[in-house]
């Protein structure tokens, strides 16, 4: 069994989570008290297994409660990320069928105008300070015993991708009436196998907790009766702070918290102590091989990268020394056996670039949209996550891009990704996305937008710059024939780019087949004589 409740009988006073912010803790009998409570408000509402309940939370302590509370309730439980619109957010409360949608103070949103427009079938608790007449959480929670429910059974979390193609569709795993204390065995693989967590790790949470990775592994330390540091928002030295402070051995990052770190100055970079890290996770998306041999050069041989979604379709992993001999892989499968299809679901060669498959993994479908789920199988049942890649003679698997952002330029496939790749390591560029935008005579052509390290000129003498440095490393016809600067670019607090909106755009005020000009307060041009 692993579970918060044996950890309460084992080592009640251990930390099972603590806020690196405000240093607020909460031990693993506390833990076991404050869920119990939370599971037993529950029950007397109503809810039983396989019910949905929804949180939009801030990373707190009282999120990590209202899982554990509902994990032991059995109930499908859906973190939803406080990056969406209103809008966004209630649709996702009322597509799962939330029958308790519990939403924080704290979070910055119109509780009031939120509450309206989840309608009338959901019951909505606030946690935290307000002076709307909706009933606290808080008390709520207090008013119970914190003794077991008599029918204690495992639930599940059940997210919903964060939308960066498309509208968020959720993925709902099968109830199986597993017994208390029972975890996904995949996720044990990956993360106590792998990763090397377990009861003595100091797991240090960098992002968002409504995130598949950041929630799955906070859930398996608290599985496992270690201690995880949550970071309330992540900041590169803070970051590196903490892992000095509080002796971190398992940490798990996105590639851009890489980028962020490595354009931190030398003197800050050597300040701390980071030699107690055993483990450093990463995933979400592909990292630049520049950077990750950077941050191998930095940390040492202890990056351990895996392939995978929220879906759990399939699994692929590397560490960093056979990184290191096949440079840009995301490893070979764990979980599933990978094919590389063509447009017409034909099997490739090694080398040859196409749609990334799993076969013989865990099969999954999308909540309430059957169309999507049926989009994502071919007729042999081989799943995809919508990734395009190819597979070398060894059988380790390298990411191209995302099917929805490969460029078509006069005929030819260009995956942005590369240019991306490129373009972040320049030291004038903090952030970067690449995409295609219309144009007469090909049909499209690479744009880039350019977020720049503060104090660089945002003049055409930097814009060339970054053309003959991207020209230098990759093809003329895979990079950016014109360069745009915005002040900040689209990102979710997970790191993960939300290029949709950036290339939405250009195409939706292209009513004459020409680049629009660039919304108010950015710095946008076409490049003349680019092409």
């Amino acid at each position: 069994m692993m579970h918060p409740v044996l950890h309460a009988q084992l080592n009640p006073d251990k930390v099972a989570y603590q806020m690196a912010g405000s240093g607020e803790t909460i031990t693993y009998r506390e833990l076991d008290e404050a869920s119990n409570c939370g599971a037993q408000l529950f029950r007397s509402l109503g809810l039983r297994a396989q019910d949905h309940i929804a949180l939009l939370v801030e990373n707190s302590l009282r999120f990590m409660e209202i899982c554990w509370a509902a994990q032991r309730s059995g109930l499908f439980y859906t973190a939803i990320s406080t990056y969406l619109t209103d809008a966004e957010i209630a649709y996702i409360v009322r597509d799962c069928g939330a029958k308790v949608f519990i939403l924080s103070a704290n979070a910055g949103r119109d509780i009031a105008g939120l509450a309206e427009l989840c309608g009338p079938n959901v019951k909505i608790y606030v946690s935290g300070e307000t002076h709307l007449p909706l009933p606290s959480w808080d008390k709520a929670v207090a008013e119970h015993p914190p003794t077991p429910i008599a029918d204690e059974i495992s639930g599940y979390d059940m997210l919903y991708s964060s939308g960066t193609t498309d509208r968020p569709k959720g993925v709902k795993p099968q109830f199986k009436n597993e017994p208390l204390g029972t975890i996904n065995p995949l996720l044990v693989l990956l993360c106590a196998k792998m990763c090397g967590m377990s009861a003595e790790t100091t797991y240090l949470s960098p992002a968002p907790l409504y995130h598949a990775a950041p929630l799955r592994f906070n859930i398996l330390s608290g599985a496992l009766g270690g201690t995880s540091i949550i970071m309330e928002k992540f900041d590169p030295e803070q970051f590196l702070a903490l892992i000095e402070k509080y002796r971190a051995t398992v940490t798990q990052v996105v590639p851009t918290m890489f980028v962020r770190l490595l354009k931190l100055p030398d003197d800050v970079r050597r300040r701390y102590d980071i030699s107690s890290l055993k483990s450093v996770v990463h995933a979400a998306a592909p990292c630049p091989v520049d950077i990750k041999a950077a941050m191998i050069d930095w940390w040492g041989p202890i990056l351990v990268e895996y392939y995978g979604g929220t879906e759990g379709n399939g699994i692929t992993i590397v560490n960093s020394e056979e990184w290191l001999k096949h440079p840009g892989t995301v490893g070979r499968t764990l979980v599933g056996e990978i094919k590389i299809l063509d447009e017409n679901g034909m099997p490739l060669p090694p080398r040859e670039i196409g749609g990334v498959y799993f076969s013989g993994g865990p099969v999954f479908a999308y909540h309430n949209d059957p169309q999507k789920t049926a989009g994502a199988y071919t007729p042999e049942g081989w799943s995809t996550l919508g990734d395009v890649g190819y597979l070398d003679e060894e059988g380790y698997l390298y990411l191209t891009d995302r099917k929805a952002y490969m460029i078509i330029s006069g005929g030819v496939n260009i995956y942005p990704q590369e240019a991306e790749n490129i373009l972040i390591t320049h030291p004038a560029v903090f952030d970067v996305a690449v995409f295609g935008v219309p144009n007469e005579e090909m049909g499209e052509e690479v744009k880039a937008v350019v977020q720049l390290t503060s104090g660089v000129a945002s003049d055409e003498s930097t814009r060339e710059d970054l053309m003959q440095f991207c020209r230098a490393k990759l093809s003329r016809l895979k990079c950016p024939r014109s360069i745009d600067f915005e002040k900040e670019l689209p990102r979710t607090p997970t790191g993960k780019l939300m290029k949709r909106l950036l290339r939405d755009r250009y195409w939706q005020s292209s009513q004459e087949s020409r680049i629009a000009p660039a919304p108010a307060g950015s710095e946008a041009a076409r490049t003349a004589g680019s092409r």
